[in-house]
């Protein structure tokens, strides 16, 4: 219990100072709006993107399937 208590009393002030001035943000409405207009370009071009590659997986799917009936069948 002393070890831990001097552990926390010596690491305690070093976070302290390690904190410099506050993080300045000079973003304001137009930026926030910039960036969210910017997100949704970005799922604009992802959505269709998603479809198009499951419905190459399901095509693909399908063909092994049916190649997979037929070879049985025969």
């Amino acid at each position: 219990m002393k070890t831990l208590a001097t552990i926390i009393g010596t690491i305690a002030p070093a976070t302290a100072f390690a904190a410099g001035a506050p993080r300045v943000d000079d973003s304001g409405l137009f930026v926030w709006i910039f960036l969210g207009f910017c997100a949704l370009i970005v799922i604009a071009q992802v959505m269709p993107a998603l479809l198009l590659m499951f419905g190459m997986v399901k095509g693909v799917g399908s063909v092994i399937r049916e190649e997979a009936t037929a070879a049985h069948k025969s």
